[in-house]
């Protein structure tokens, strides 16, 4: 039986996935954001359970890649799309631009099946995972929750979300060094950029709450770029 756990752990992020889908297209894009969240931990959990069992399995990494490309390209794509009918629309412009959101669901599949194939990746992230662009897509609902009316209508400005589209995007498939967060051990020294990342990620949570999540992901890739140029 305890092979089959790590996959079952997988199919609950699959269904966090569809479930989340589910609520951004009935409008619920907090509800939405928080399923990506549940499904980033489904991920996680299912990894260290497959570590832990040492229940690997080629069927194992191929569902994991497909309910990540749901829970981590589909519904993404389906929230930015939604937050592209709550911004103006601009008249003979957004009836097009609005479905540029899905451009995200197409490169993070590009980005999941390069990964599966590219052995560079066994350590370390050749471009942005799919599971930290959707946390950040995740938060840009929640953020907006927050009330500050300053910073959501410049989210919900429809060439912020045409730019950030393409951006993310690119950046899912970029041959960027990236940092993994898989510890081997807990020594400082081989561990430090990661030690920094976690712990100055809780730092800016309690801080500025769900803003924290952009600022998070510039600080991965500064130190990401940091430690490997230290490296070189």
């Amino acid at each position: 039986m305890k092979k089959h756990i790590p996959n079952a752990i997988t199919c609950l992020n699959l269904l966090s996935g569809c479930l989340g889908i589910v609520y951004a297209f009935q409008d619920n894009l907090i509800f939405a954001g928080y399923a990506i969240v549940i499904a980033a931990i489904f991920d996680f959990l299912d990894g260290m359970f497959a570590r832990l069992l040492k229940s690997y399995s080629d069927i194992g990494k191929e569902l994991d890649s497909l309910a990540d490309m749901v829970s981590f390209g589909v519904l993404p794509s389906v929230i930015i799309y939604r937050l592209f009918l709550q911004a103006p629309q601009l008249e003979g412009l957004s009836t097009y631009l609005n479905y540029t959101a899905f451009i995200i669901a197409i490169f993070s599949a590009l980005r999941l099946a390069k990964f599966n194939v590219d052995t560079r990746q066994s350590e370390n992230f050749i471009g942005l995972p799919t599971p930290a662009n959707a946390l950040l897509i995740a938060s840009l609902p929640l953020i907006i929750a927050e009330g500050n009316p300053f910073i959501s209508s410049y989210i919900l400005n429809p060439f912020f979300l045409f730019v950030f589209s393409l951006g993310m995007s690119m950046l899912l498939v970029t041959e960027v060094p990236l940092i993994s967060l898989k510890f081997k051990n807990l020594q400082i020294t081989d561990n430090l950029f990661r030690y920094i990342l976690v712990f100055s990620t809780l730092i800016l949570v309690v801080i500025f709450k769900f803003l924290a999540v952009p600022i998070v992901i510039f600080l991965y890739f500064i130190l990401s770029i940091i430690q490997f140029r230290s490296i070189k």
